[in-house]
């Protein structure tokens, strides 16, 4: 290795491949992930005008995982040198917007905001016979390769959180207490156990469990082993966030809601309510849920959350499908290797190098919200005789939330009248006895038995029919049967129209949201022409299935007193804000005085509410880009003291340090750029000098390093023996 090859095999190699042919390829299958080790063998052979043999991809593969552990082993006495080596440090310094503090810089609602979501693109075949698929051992031959990670959690980590008996708490099985404290409770499957259990004799690894910080930097990944999206995944990443950067969390997840009442009923529960962790909703999931979900959970209304969509990973799995066809066969160590190499790589050359321009249209954006909300909201607020009073928007928000609290059941004594008013039609239909009539006098016998049957049928349900009726007359203490001239009769009939026009408006909504979840599908990075064209024929189903429906509803809506709104087939396709269907689901009150039902009034309060999230979301750009002006500042003299203090004790670590402070290096013209674009931004209010880092301990950038050097480098090397010049070696 010291003439700069490495060997195909330990003992007597035959074969070996230079350092630059191995780097050449690690860049570029990280810049293009389609890019296969047979590929590249190929185009060397062709090169080299050899004949391609398939036992060269396996020397190639061999060499290249000694070359990827020698890296490893190489980062690994850095970071020792540089103090970098302590529980979690890679992560806690992770983003340098998100967790560089400064001393005497104000302090945000949210410490630190994160996205989690799992994506079942990166799956793994499972190798196995074909006798062993149900007991599902794999046949892969034991490996002594463990892949060193600060990003990656281990198996037995995510499963110290599996749950005895309830490993998917999103099913259709909704405890009690799930109804009451969650609106969004049974609405939710992500991924069931029962929607992928078929796949669990295939694959192995049936996806990923990521969690990036608001900027796209990657802070934790999870293997899905065998199961769809189990609630140990986010309870694990929960855990390690929590422990790693402690109180103030804000974890954005498409199923947020339903998630914020596992974690309270789970053994995280006390630590998550100590450290006043909050769990949130998406932009893009958000519409699909309900309304009064919105009211707690969309980030258009909770506080400090500035105009972040939490839609992070929905662009990280945009980019990262695309490893999907390298590792689907791989090894389940070679997969893991991809994939932490690819998200380090895209952390340092995707996500750093456009963190400053992630700054700027943020703040151009906001700045943009503001300047219109000033010029639209005065007149609005004049439509309704509103003068300087905001806190308007905020008790119509809260006369919403009441309304809608108010519809989400059914008194039970109500239900019991609809049940009897039901059971007495049923009843009556049942007292109802046709006969057969014969046809021929030979036939009279058989339709006599046939007929005798059918009315010990009926007279067996009319006899079953009249028990319930007995039943429930007791409990709503009835002294005789109803009947349609009572003004019970009516009242129950009413009630049981207004079901079925709730039951309609449901079946709709559902639709409209599966239309919407199939369209962005189709139009997702990635999806192949066949799956696009499958996909678009069942959009053609599904559109006629959202006619039907609305026509139902239509038709319930005018059978109502009195009649509901109708709608029209262009507002349903065109609805952009799904939960508006709550507020035609009250049959008892007239919403339409109510000045926040108002399609005006709505328009408002989210003009007023994008005002303030625009407002919160300057002073956050504020805090986070002078966080990356004192960074860069830092970094830079820290490694560069380490470089000089380390060059006269052993200067191959000392390349070793420039190499990691060249790494961020390059980036600061580009940064400095963009820094200078935002300060020119008409209304910008942050400060470009930098700061002083409120980090102090160990390693930190904003201290005078202290070197130390491991005891594995304290022996001086040997100079190598006298070789002959190695044999070519596919380089």
């Amino acid at each position: 290795m010291r003439q700069g090859v490495v060997p195909c095999s330990p003992i007597h190699p035959m074969a070996a491949v230079t350092f630059g042919v191995l780097e050449l390829f690690r860049i570029t299958r990280l810049h293009c992930l389609h890019f296969s080790i047979q590929a590249f063998i190929k185009t060397l052979c062709d090169l080299q005008g050899a004949t391609f043999q398939r036992y060269l991809s396996r020397q190639f593969t061999i060499a290249f995982d000694l070359y990827l552990q020698i890296r490893s082993r190489v980062d690994s006495i850095v970071s020792q040198v540089l103090q970098w080596d302590s529980e979690d440090w890679h992560l806690k310094h992770a983003c340098a917007a998100c967790t560089y503090k400064l001393t005497g810089e104000p302090e945000l609602r949210f410490n630190l905001l994160y996205v989690m979501d799992g994506n079942d693109s990166l799956k793994r075949i499972l190798q196995c016979h074909p006798d062993d698929i149900k007991d599902g051992h794999s046949r892969d031959l034991p490996t002594g390769q463990v892949l060193t990670s600060s990003c990656y959690l281990s198996h037995e980590y995510v499963n110290r959180f599996a749950m005895t008996g309830n490993t998917v708490p999103f099913s259709d099985e909704v405890s009690l207490f799930d109804s009451d404290n969650n609106p969004c409770a049974g609405r939710w499957k992500n991924m069931d156990d029962a929607k992928t259990r078929k796949a669990w004799g295939v694959y192995d690894e049936t996806g990923i469990f990521i969690a990036v910080c608001r900027h796209g930097t990657c802070l934790l990944i999870a293997d899905m082993v065998q199961s769809g999206e189990c609630a140990k995944y986010p309870l694990a990443v929960v855990s390690k966030l929590m422990t790693a950067f402690g109180d103030g969390l804000g974890g954005g997840y498409d199923i947020g809601c339903r998630f914020q009442t596992t974690l309270v009923r789970s053994t995280l529960g006390p630590q998550a309510q100590a450290l006043n962790h909050t769990c949130l909703v998406g932009a893009f999931h958000g519409h699909a849920h309900r309304r009064l979900c919105q009211l707690s959970h969309l980030m258009l209304y909770v506080e400090g959350l500035g105009l972040e969509d939490l839609e992070t990973c929905e662009r990280t799995f945009s980019k990262s499908n695309v490893l999907a066809s390298t590792v689907r066969y791989s090894t389940a160590f070679h997969r893991q290797q991809a994939i932490n190499a690819y998200f380090e790589h895209n952390d340092h050359f995707e996500v750093y190098a456009n963190l400053t321009n992630f700054l700027f249209d943020n703040y151009k954006q906001a700045l943009v919200i503001i300047h219109d909300s000033k010029t639209i909201l005065p007149s609005l607020k004049h439509d309704f005789s509103i003068d300087d009073d905001d806190g308007i928007f905020y008790r119509w928000l809260e006369e919403e939330k009441e309304y809608l609290e108010g519809l989400r059941r059914e008194p039970p004594e109500e239900m019991l009248h609809m049940e009897y008013w039901q059971r007495l039609g049923k009843l009556e239909a049942s007292s109802v006895f046709e006969p057969v009539n014969a046809t021929s006098y030979t036939g009279d016998t058989r339709v006599i038995r046939q007929n005798e049957t059918l009315r010990r049928h009926a007279q067996e349900n009319y006899d079953k029919d009249l028990l319930v009726i007995q039943e429930l007359e007791r409990k709503l203490n009835i002294s005789r049967h109803w009947v349609p001239e009572d003004k019970e009769w009516q009242n129950a009939g009413r009630l049981v129209a207004n079901r079925e026009y709730r039951c309609a408006l449901d079946n709709l909504e559902s639709l409209v949201v599966a239309w919407l979840f199939k369209l962005t599908k189709m139009n997702r990075a990635g999806t192949g022409y066949k799956l696009r064209k499958h996909i678009a024929k069942a959009l053609q189903s599904r559109s006629a299935a959202i006619k039907v429906a609305l026509e139902r509803y239509n038709k319930c809506a005018l059978a109502m007193r009195p009649p509901r709104q109708m709608l029209r087939w262009e507002q349903v396709v065109e609805y952009a804000f799904l939960a508006d269907f709550d507020l035609l689901r009250d049959t008892c009150e007239d919403i339409s005085q109510h000045p926040w039902a108002h399609p005006t009034a709505w328009f408002a309060m989210d003009t007023y509410f994008k005002m303030c999230r625009s407002k919160e979301e300057i002073a956050c750009l504020n805090i986070e880009i002078r966080r990356v002006v004192t960074y860069m500042r830092d970094e830079d003299h820290f490694l560069r003291t380490c470089e000089e203090k380390i060059g006269n004790i052993y200067p191959a670590l000392a390349h070793q340090v420039s190499r990691h402070r060249k790494l961020h290096l390059q980036f600061n013209s580009s940064h400095l750029k963009w820094l200078h674009n935002t300060a020119m931004l008409p209304g910008f209010s942050g400060i470009l000098h930098p700061g002083e880092s409120a980090l102090k301990g160990l390693g930190e950038s904003g201290i005078e390093p202290d070197i130390i050097i491991p005891s594995c480098l304290s022996v001086p090397l040997q100079p190598p023996p006298p070789t002959s010049p190695p044999a070519w070696g596919h380089s």
